[in-house]
């Protein structure tokens, strides 16, 4: 297993400490290693949502600047 040495804030390292000191993890290690993995699913799970989403077509500005003025009147009428 590699070993990595991270630099952060104070508050950072006592948010780990505080979540390591419930129980829930053994180490600040094994804590980072849970996020890390879900972060890994999560990007996994939205790169599988987008290829699934269908064929992408090309960004037409004009239709979506018309698109953004419409949500904005309709927001300014209520």
């Amino acid at each position: 297993m590699a070993t990595l040495n991270i630099s952060m804030p104070d508050e950072m390292r006592a948010f780990i400490e505080a979540r390591v000191s419930t129980g829930e993890y053994q180490t600040a290690s094994d804590y980072l290693r849970d996020l890390i993995r879900h972060d890994r699913e999560e990007t996994e799970r939205l790169l599988v949502e987008g290829l699934e989403s269908g064929t992408a077509r090309p960004l037409d500005m004009t239709i979506l600047k018309k698109k953004a003025q419409t949500i904005l009147k309709q927001e300014k009428a209520l």
